[in-house]
């Protein structure tokens, strides 16, 4: 199996992956750095989100890029690590989740391959459900209790939100809130990649907590919990069936106008 994984320099590991080297690859969007690994005999890529360094907020990560480059080098699946704000209060900071679904609040951001070419992919499952069921086993493994379903709702960024916007979301259903979600989901569907994502849940949204969220308290539960994700990231690799059979595979199949 060839599976990539999509997240913050903190997550990868190159004595765990096993890293043979690191490689540029130039697509028509952008030319992204991925390493290139190995764990039981799969092929592991690892791509940094916000690129060296951290260097580029959500809103000018280069998705489209990204998610063509690990089509060209042929990956199969593909599990992010996402870090989220709580709207669902019965969420805490430290808690892993797994969300089924997502709403979309990005502006502005290239969410497609195809601008030239009337395609509507399906996202009646925007999250590849084998993926999904593989990483709930090897949370729960790993960490004990995990949430094994929730809305992601993704913003803009990179401002946190407004007390009133998490209330706007609440009512809509949301359970979780991130700003890096969509359209990497999106995207993956179009080149027939299987996606889910792993949450790690780093605060309290605006208004549910009381007092003042600030980046380093973020950054200080991502640092706590990244032992953990890299456990069930080594973990997962046993529960990921070998042959694809969910309709990832053949989302364009009928997609085409």
């Amino acid at each position: 199996m060839s599976i990539a994984i999509i997240g913050g320099t903190g997550i990868y590991d190159p004595k765990i992956f096993k890293e043979i080297g690191r490689r540029v690859i130039k697509t028509p969007y952008g030319a992204p750095e991925i390493a290139v690994g190995e764990l039981r005999g799969n092929e592991i890529l690892f791509l940094p989100r916000h690129g060296k360094n951290h260097a580029l907020p959500p809103h000018k990560v280069n998705y489209r890029a990204n998610i063509f480059a690990l089509k060209m080098l042929k990956a199969e699946r593909i599990i992010s690590t996402n870090s989220v704000g709580a709207i669902n209060k019965k969420l805490a900071p430290g808690n892993i989740v797994i969300p089924h679904d997502f709403i979309d609040f990005a502006k502005g951001r290239d969410s497609t391959f195809y601008d030239k070419e009337a395609v509507h992919i399906d996202v009646s499952e925007p999250y590849c459900p084998e993926l999904r069921k593989a990483l709930a086993t090897a949370g729960e493994k790993i960490a004990g209790k995990v949430f094994s379903s929730a809305v992601y709702a993704c913003t803009q960024g990179p401002r946190f939100e407004t007390p009133a916007e998490i209330r706007m979301l609440h009512k809509l259903g949301c359970d979780i809130v991130g700003m890096t979600g969509v359209p990497e989901a999106t995207l993956a569907r179009e080149a027939e990649i299987c996606y889910a994502a792993i949450c790690t849940v780093t605060n309290f949204a605006a208004g549910i907590a009381k007092k003042k969220l600030t980046a380093a308290e973020v950054k200080n539960i991502v640092r706590k919990n990244q032992e953990n994700l890299k456990k069930i990231l080594v973990e997962v690799i046993n529960n990921i069936p070998e042959e694809r059979e969910c309709g990832c595979r053949n989302a364009l199949k009928g997609a085409r106008m």
